[in-house]
């Protein structure tokens, strides 16, 4: 990657269920999230979509771009089980 993992979050607009959002991560994130979505054969759109319905009925459910970022970092270490990541 030519570009800094210390660059600022950068704005992007999703759709979830029918509705526009935009969402405010790093570039690195960024990346990560469309090879997540390439990798399981999913759009983006419906990726996001899928962490922000887990996120939502978590115990204390995070904003959505944390919500991106915990499920990002617990896929690269192997937690499959995002709702339990964290835990123990």
């Amino acid at each position: 990657m030519d570009r800094s993992i210390y660059h600022p979050p950068v704005k992007r607009s999703v759709e979830i269920a029918g509705h526009k959002t935009s969402i405010s991560l790093e570039p690195l994130f960024w990346d990560m999230l469309r090879s997540a979505a390439s990798r399981e054969g999913v759009p983006l759109n419906a990726l996001v979509a899928r962490i922000d319905a887990e996120r939502i009925v978590s115990a204390t459910p995070p904003g959505l771009a944390g919500a991106i970022r915990l499920w990002l970092v617990s896929q690269d270490r192997g937690d499959h089980d995002a709702e339990g990541a964290g835990a123990g």
